[in-house]
């Protein structure tokens, strides 16, 4: 018997919006990993954050891994638990410099988790949402 005749079939539905939701913090990481690859752009908010502007390009590739990690189905747990770590790192910078962007990456990390929850009926069996 094959692998997949034992898995739990989601209907289209759910999985189109797991796409999309999970596309909202692909498509951010990506662009905030862009645009760390021109120094120019990002260095008055890495002065802002207290992060020294060498860092940029560092930021950018491990973002870029996270995100490949996250959109390989195989791998897509480990790559929400990085996303997680990296948005998690994001957020605390925000609040150590008072600032009101910790909202952002705290909303990215939650729709990452919720976009595979959405898809992978094992990680729906680990982490279930009772009504009682």
């Amino acid at each position: 018997m094959d692998a997949s005749a034992k898995r739990p079939r989601i209907s289209a539905a759910v999985l189109w919006v797991s796409y999309v939701i999970s596309a909202v913090p692909v498509g951010m990481m990506i662009f905030s990993a862009v645009l760390k690859l021109f120094p120019n752009v990002v260095a008055e908010g890495f002065d802002h954050l207290g992060w020294p502007l060498g860092l940029a390009g560092s930021l950018a590739v491990v973002e870029f891994g996270c995100v490949i990690i996250y959109l390989i189905p195989r791998t897509a747990v480990l790559g929400a638990v990085l996303i997680a770590g990296y948005l998690g790192g994001a957020t605390a910078t925000h609040v150590r410099v008072g600032d009101a962007g910790f909202f952002a990456p705290t909303v990215l990390g939650v729709l990452a988790w919720l976009g595979l929850w959405l898809r992978e009926p094992r990680l729906r069996a680990l982490i279930p949402f009772r009504s009682k």
